[in-house]
């Protein structure tokens, strides 16, 4: 059984990177096929999928995000990790961590964490 958990500082500055990090158990993220995604929801809003590091480490990125958005991974660790630079508008929002593999829907998400960024 795969899990997955995120964790973040929870109440940010605007001015600051906001970091996540997503642990993997259950599983590992260099598994052949498999794409770590992650995905907010802000106030009041739909999903918005941010982007995804795939099992080779390639990385993808929503265009609304791109220009703001790094994600890396400790292959070691197994954790993968989604930076957003200041100023991304729209911080504040529930941020799941999710996989999947290519063309499939999300099998496992994590519980979601609260990220609220102050101005």
């Amino acid at each position: 059984q795969v899990q997955l958990q995120e964790s973040c500082p929870g109440l940010v500055n605007s001015s600051q990177t906001l970091s996540l990090t997503c642990a993997v158990s259950g599983g590992s993220i260099t598994t052949n096929g498999y794409y770590w995604s992650w995905i907010r929801q802000p106030p009041g809003t739909g999903m918005e999928w941010i982007g995804r590091i795939g099992y080779a480490g390639s990385t993808g990125f929503s265009p609304s995000f791109e220009s703001r958005t790094s994600i890396s991974r400790d292959t070691s660790k197994n954790p993968f990790t989604l930076q957003l630079s200041s100023g991304t508008p729209g911080g504040t929002a529930v941020y799941y961590c999710a996989r999947r593999m290519a063309a499939m829907k999300y099998d496992y998400w994590g519980q979601g964490t609260q990220v609220t960024v102050s101005s």
